[in-house]
């Protein structure tokens, strides 16, 4: 498998990301996540929850974005990819992925679920990327990558991510609080009314979506059943 370039599949980009701590203190912890823009995403788990960034990197920065996964079809596609990474033994795909070991490191089994991923159906069948945005911290993934996912170096062009910019619709920011509870699902167009312990009303659309995609992927709701007064959750 051979790397390759800065070429870009057309459409827009999303990706999944491995964040690698670099603070003394934490130095070694990670963190996977989702983003329409690395760079920007990385600014602001560095700036900490004032910023945009998860209260699980606020305040142990610095971060680094050391690999990413692109070209999913879709975000609910990346979304899902995002969840089984973060869930390995929540997720059905990956039942056969053993557990973390107790020597070892958290970086090495993230890296040692993700092989496994891009060999499990439904990511193997996915025209995905695997792009190591700091050389110095690569590794050879066991098992290797399908084929046909290539093998990437170095920054995304800034004009792969021009298509995102244009929209806010895949904004990757941590919600910040009163903003509208009641706005389109972007999963299903229809309007999120959740009237639910689980919900909060300080969450923003981000984290509503990521919410009803965690739900659905965990087989309790259905890709077309909206939050609102027929289906509370």
């Amino acid at each position: 498998m051979g790397p390759a370039g800065g070429a870009m599949r057309p459409g827009r980009f999303f990706g999944v990301y491995l964040l690698y701590c670099l603070n003394p203190r934490h130095r070694g912890r990670v963190y996977v996540g989702f983003t329409v823009n690395p760079a920007r995403r990385v600014q602001q788990h560095n700036g900490g929850r004032r910023k945009g960034g998860a209260w699980r990197t606020s305040g142990r920065g610095p971060w680094e974005m050391v690999l990413i996964v692109h070209g999913f079809p879709s975000s609910v596609a990346a979304l899902r990819f995002e969840w089984a990474w973060q869930h390995p033994q929540a997720s059905r795909r990956l039942a056969h992925v053993a557990p973390r070991l107790r020597s070892e490191g958290a970086f090495a089994f993230h890296l040692r679920v993700l092989a496994h991923m891009l060999r499990a159906p439904p990511w193997a069948r996915l025209p995905l990327t695997l792009r190591w945005l700091r050389a110095d911290f690569r590794q050879e993934l066991c098992p290797p990558p399908p084929p046909h996912v290539p093998l990437a170096f170095g920054p995304l062009s800034p004009r792969v991510l021009a298509s995102n910019r244009r929209t806010n619709l895949f904004a990757d920011t941590e919600p910040q609080p009163a903003q509208d509870a009641e706005a389109p699902c972007t999963l299903c167009a229809r309007v999120l009314q959740v009237r639910a312990p689980t919900w909060s009303p300080g969450w923003g659309r981000s984290t509503l979506r990521r919410f009803k995609i965690k739900l659905f992927i965990e087989g309790s709701l259905s890709p077309l059943t909206p939050f609102g007064n027929s289906a509370s959750i």
